[in-house]
């Protein structure tokens, strides 16, 4: 498990923040103009990735100071390296203005991941047994056993225009995807390791998968996959970043086509739909937020490596996956609820507790306590023909792997702190626990923007 240890900018902006905070509550916010910058270290440490570090820096351009605090261009920049090979690379680009009348996103990312998660399909008819990656239990199998090696090239280009009717609009855009996925590489993260910390060379989940056909041939590798979106937009938010009033709506048809990359057998229709809502509970001070989203598959066969994406027009972070984790349902260990059909929930109180003026910018202070949930809907058909539980550990019962419980509803509960900069740039922690400890123990998670 990721363990934050430091990062410099929070701490100083939030020290800093309290002892200059303002306290005329009316004291007009100084308006922006130009190009402004906000920026994070990224340092941390993982006992089988080793260090991380990097950086990334966010600039937003208010031109003239007339639109502020809206923005005309928003570019975002992240690099980071962990010592044992993972890794983001990003550049994202947002803009009402560089095409008339037109509201242009691209995103380009290289991720690298020598952990990713994966315990199965279907939520809870696929059991999740912490004592077998704990290596201080004797059931322990591996750290590694839920994970598998991921590398993905990621290219988006989303478009969104207005419509006759107020508030509507439209959405069209393309992905570029190239997955490259494989078992963990155990020897790269057990280099340097004293012979005690070493992870043992043992099947993960996802290759078990593989040898029973659960995942098939196809599919087990990834490929390159080309999505085009088409959706309608509504939206009447007062603030993009963190709304005190409005409602955000997308409701978004994705196709992944044979004739551009992906297998024949794994072309496939995707609809999303996604409905925020936000109220004004105290002017300026306390808003409630909720989320309320739904994705399935409509027609086709979706990869198993692609299940975990949830469609947006507009990415707040580095991925948008789950069910589970920090982009989803915070507190939940990441892609706990992978199946055909999701649907998820998330509400919070946001509370603006200070105000101040430090660095010639403009920053403020916000408290959130949430709720998220969600569950999978549409469950991945497949057979369990194959399946010998021996080959997992002597003694074992089918039943060790697939639960007999049906799927129910997914809950966490949490709290966080935001630290924002001229409204737009935003540096989140949120801490999640999970009802169920089947859902793992709990999560924190250290990134930019609110959740929604």
């Amino acid at each position: 498990m990721m363990k934050k240890f430091f990062i410099i900018a929070v701490l100083a902006i939030l020290t800093l923040g309290l002892y200059a905070q303002d306290t005329d509550e009316k004291k007009t916010e100084k308006v922006k103009k130009g190009w402004n910058v906000g920026g994070l270290p990224v340092v941390s440490f993982d006992s089988d990735l080793g260090f991380q570090y990097g950086a990334l820096l966010n600039f937003f351009n208010y031109g003239d100071g007339t639109i502020y605090p809206k923005f005309k261009h928003n570019v975002y920049l992240e690099w980071s390296r962990f010592t044992k090979g993972s890794g983001i690379n990003r550049i994202f680009f947002d803009s009402k203005y560089l095409i008339p009348g037109i509201r242009f996103t691209s995103d380009l990312s290289f991720l690298t991941d020598k952990t990713y998660d994966f315990y199965g399909f279907n939520g809870y008819e696929a059991n999740y047994n912490a004592d077998w990656t704990d290596d201080t239990n004797a059931d322990y199998m591996s750290r590694a056993f839920y994970k598998y090696d991921r590398k993905l090239f990621r290219y988006t280009v989303d478009l969104q225009g207005k419509l006759p009717m107020d508030k509507f609009g439209w959405a069209a855009g393309i992905g570029l995807y190239n997955y490259k996925v494989g078992k963990v590489d155990i020897e790269k993260l057990n280099k340097g390791k004293d012979p005690e910390d070493m992870l043992p060379d043992t099947l993960s989940l996802y290759e078990h998968y593989v040898n029973w056909g659960i995942i098939d041939e196809g599919e087990k590798n990834g490929d390159f996959v080309t999505y085009l979106k088409l959706g309608l937009v509504y939206d009447t938010r007062d603030n993009e970043p963190n709304p005190m009033k409005g409602v955000w709506t997308e409701a978004v048809l994705s196709y992944a086509p044979s004739f551009m990359g992906i297998g024949k057998d794994y072309e496939h229709l995707k609809f999303s739909l996604t409905h925020r809502q936000y109220f004004t509970i105290v002017p300026e001070r306390l808003s409630f937020a909720y989320r309320l989203g739904y994705q399935g598959t409509v027609a086709g066969t979706c990869p198993f490596y692609l299940q975990p994406n949830i469609t947006t027009l507009i990415l707040r972070g580095a991925t948008s996956e789950g069910l589970g984790g920090g982009k989803s349902l915070r507190g939940i260990i990441r892609n706990r609820v992978i199946g055909n059909g999701i649907a998820y929930g998330n509400m919070e109180l946001r509370w603006k507790f200070a105000r101040f003026y430090f660095i010639k910018q403009n920053f403020y202070l916000s408290l959130n306590t949430f709720v998220d949930g969600g569950r999978v809907v549409q469950p991945i058909d497949f057979s369990k023909a194959n399946v010998n539980p021996a080959d997992v550990g002597v003694g074992l019962t089918e039943e060790d792997l697939f639960s007999n419980d049906d799927e129910t509803i997914h809950l966490s509960y949490g709290a966080g702190l935001s630290i924002v900069m001229n409204q737009n740039f935003i540096i989140a922690v949120d801490h999640g626990r999970p009802i169920d400890k089947r859902d793992g123990k709990s999560g924190t998670y250290i990134g930019l923007n609110f959740l929604f």
